[in-house]
């Protein structure tokens, strides 16, 4: 059994609140792009890009009704997408102040995870290690596979999507750059060179990098589905059982028993034990 604090508890309201203004801004998008595909106004090339923003701000409609439709559209775009942004930084504000933020921290040492799906994760789950097995946190995040049995007859579905769906969805989504060959990108290489709670921390997150589980293209298959094969609920389920399992090593520090996303005797299983005994030392000492 654990209890979040009251601290825990106000990350947690700050981080779905970020969420919420997302899935705002998302719709507001979708109204204006609405709006422009029914006059047949298609810009060329990438949306909400430099280019495209300038595009929407020359772009010009016959009737003045329909102009001020336009900018009432830009305008909740532009804010809720600011309210998004002042949402994030206040998230990086205080996630040091956080008495879970070593945890955070560790966390982005893994691919697919940035600072906003680090402290999603940990606002959602908190403590790993109340979690015995991997198959436990995969159940509260809802991603096992469903199951309609009767008598011999054995028959599993999708994933049940009945735990926590913040947790789940950025799991799933942190789980899909899988698919590509690991790269440090210009944001990956400014996250690792700076300074952390613990230097451990970084050369842990130099080692993963060039760890052939994690930057092998033929390695990929089993860091992601650790049999090898597609996952009974799907690529959803496929995706984010082992990135679970993964997690729910780092953050308890133990390793997992053999089975589906199992990553035990590699180089990759070590590094997420050794990274789950570096965020228990941190909390500990906090």
């Amino acid at each position: 059994m654990w209890v979040p604090d009251a601290t825990h508890e106000a990350m947690r309201d700050l981080v779905r609140a970020r969420a919420a203004a997302a899935r705002t801004l998302t719709r507001a998008r979708q109204q204006l792009q609405a709006f422009l595909l029914r006059h047949g106004r298609i810009p060329a090339g990438r949306p909400w890009i430099r280019a495209h923003r300038r595009w929407l701000a020359d772009l010009r409609f016959d009737h003045p009704a329909q102009q001020i439709v336009l900018q009432d559209y830009v305008s909740a775009v532009e804010d809720v997408a600011a309210r998004v942004a002042r949402l994030m930084g206040q998230i990086e504000e205080l996630v040091p102040t956080w008495s879970m933020a070593a945890v955070v921290d560790a966390l982005q040492a893994m691919r697919g995870v940035s600072l906003l799906a680090a402290v999603t994760l940990v606002a959602e789950v908190g403590d790993f290690a109340r979690f015995a097995n991997p198959r436990q946190l995969m159940a509260y995040l809802g991603l096992v596979p469903s199951e309609a049995s009767s008598g011999g007859r054995t028959r599993r579905g999708d994933i049940t999507k009945a735990g926590n769906h913040h947790a789940r969805r950025v799991l799933i989504e942190g789980a899909w750059t899988y698919r590509f060959a690991a790269r440090v990108s210009r944001g990956l290489h400014a996250r690792n060179a700076r300074p952390t709670a613990d230097i451990t921390i970084t050369n842990l997150r130099s080692r993963i990098a060039a760890s052939p589980d994690f930057s092998n293209p033929e390695a990929r298959q089993g860091v992601l589905g650790g049999t090898g094969r597609r996952g009974a609920a799907g690529d959803a389920g496929g995706a984010g059982m082992p990135s679970a399992a993964n997690f729910w090593t780092c953050g308890s520090g133990r390793p997992r028993r053999r089975g589906f996303g199992y990553a035990g005797g590699s180089e990759g299983g070590a590094l997420q034990v050794e990274i789950g005994e570096v965020i228990l030392g941190l909390v500990g000492e906090r």
